[in-house]
């Protein structure tokens, strides 16, 4: 099946995702996009925590949020909102970096299902799954 956007690509990704203040406040980067799916990262640091020394909540709900609409975004097109999505958080999140892989469950022409799956890396590489959240995004062309 022939790519239905192919301007849409990583690159035009990064340019979306470093006109938000709040990605560029966080120093969130995008490592994957394209066929329903993306990734973003970023590192955890001391202004990012809690008062228990575990990255805030808000961030993680910021990541996935942000993660299920560039995955929605793939498969729809780059004019997307979140309509809302909900987040369990499983453990403390620790450790150097936040992963957030988010990738379209469902997708019609006017809104996709995402899920996303938030991890925490180690220092050594272990990756340790600390929330999930699924959600809706609707594309918003035409409206």
């Amino acid at each position: 099946m022939p790519d239905p956007m192919p301007e849409f690509d990583l690159a035009v990704a990064e340019q979306v995702l470093d006109a938000q203040p709040f990605s560029r406040l966080l120093k969130t980067r995008i490592t994957a996009f394209g066929d329903g799916a993306a990734v973003l990262e970023l590192d955890i640091r001391e202004e990012l925590e809690q008062q228990n020394g575990f990255l805030h909540g808000g961030v993680l709900a910021y990541a996935a949020d942000n993660s299920l609409t560039f995955a929605a975004g793939s498969a729809l097109g780059p004019a997307v909102l979140t309509a809302g999505f909900s987040i369990q958080y499983m453990r403390p999140a620790r450790g150097r970096t936040l992963l957030a892989r988010a990738e379209v469950v469902h997708a019609g022409r006017r809104q996709a299902v995402v899920r996303c799956d938030l991890v925490c890396v180690d220092e050594d590489g272990t990756e340790t799954l600390c929330a999930v959240a699924q959600g809706t995004v609707l594309n918003t062309a035409g409206s």
